[in-house]
């Protein structure tokens, strides 16, 4: 194709200027640390817990068993040993509401697990069609996420099955069922 392009002449541009750089000078940049950052120490535990997924504890956490404050140690000590993080990024962690859940939000629910915590609702009850799809969208979140806050029940996409999210969908009483049932989750994950 390069054979079949016409050639023309093209003027010549010279430029006449002089590149100039000027004195070094140290720039101090606030809230930087040294060491990890968060990208990257996620990016280290994500890889830790993909090596590691048939330790007991990270199966704890997928199947939604009580964790003991053992099974955290364990945890912390793992994740020291093989430098996934420093005693900071720990510390960080457990600031932001624990080991367990940080690591669950990561590793998220086995999908039966999700479905075993919501039964003790689903169980005894004709539920619509909307229910249910309300239902299936929890147990994927919780299959992704592991963990879910209570306020998610009134954003996308629970909205898209009833503009008033979860209260639209269920009654009082079962909404306060369905919250406690997502504590219950969430509480299994710390020790």
């Amino acid at each position: 194709m390069v054979k079949l392009i016409e050639p023309k002449d093209r003027t010549i541009v010279y430029t006449d200027f002089e590149d100039e750089i000027g004195a070094a000078v140290d720039v101090t940049l606030p809230n930087i640390g040294a060491g990890t950052d968060k990208a990257r120490f996620l990016m280290k535990v994500r890889h830790f817990l993909t090596q590691h997924e048939n330790h007991i504890t990270i199966q704890k956490l997928r199947r939604n068993e009580q964790l003991t404050p053992q099974d955290l140690s364990e945890l912390e000590r793992m994740f020291v040993a093989e430098s996934v993080g420093s005693p900071e990024d720990l510390e960080r962690v457990r600031s932001e509401g624990g080991l367990g859940l940080f690591v669950r939000s990561l590793v998220g629910l086995d999908r039966e697990a999700a479905k075993q915590a919501l039964a003790g609702f689903v169980s005894g009850r004709t539920l619509s069609a909307n229910q249910i799809e309300f239902i299936d969208l929890i147990i994927d979140y919780l299959t992704d996420r592991g963990v879910m806050d209570p306020r998610r029940l009134y954003e996308s996409p629970f909205t898209d099955v009833d503009d008033q999210g979860v209260s639209g969908v269920f009654t009082p009483s079962e909404v306060k069922i369905i919250v406690d049932t997502l504590a219950q989750v969430k509480a299994k994950a710390a020790a």
